[in-house]
């Protein structure tokens, strides 16, 4: 398992690049503009470190981010995500979003901290019971 990077909701972009890249040091690795889905996302990494990256997602539409909903979630990159969510469940572990399209699912920790678990390389065939599964609570 590879950790990839961990997600942060924005309120302003611009102000948030200046602080994370100007006066904490970190570098814009990466940017991708999603107008079907109204956000953008900014991937970020300390120039000792480009692996370990911080995704900034900056939503067009303004929201309240409450409760830490700001604070969106830790990702790694699995082997075989169905064998990972496989072994998840037999911990207990609720997979709350499974891996129909045999790329991405989430669950959470202890603390309710989310986890998105991506398919390393190419999304594998659709198998079940992932593929008739639907989602439980929220991620």
């Amino acid at each position: 398992m590879k950790y990839l990077h961990t997600m942060i909701r924005v309120n302003n972009l611009e102000k948030s690049l200046d602080f994370y890249c100007k006066a904490l040091g970190l570098a814009e690795l990466r940017r991708k503009e999603v107008p079907s889905g109204r956000f953008t996302l900014v991937f970020l990494a300390a120039p000792e470190s480009p692996e370990a990256q911080l995704e900034l997602t900056y939503n067009w539409d303004p929201e309240d981010y409450e409760g830490g909903r700001n604070f969106g979630h830790v990702a790694f990159a699995v082997d075989n995500i169905y064998d990972k969510c496989q072994q998840l469940a037999d911990h207990g572990v609720t997979i709350l979003r499974p891996p129909r399209d045999g790329c991405m699912a989430f669950v959470r920790s202890p603390d309710s901290i989310s986890i998105e678990l991506l398919q390393k390389g190419e999304p594998l065939a659709p198998a079940e019971p992932w593929r008739s599964m639907t989602n439980t609570g929220s991620w």
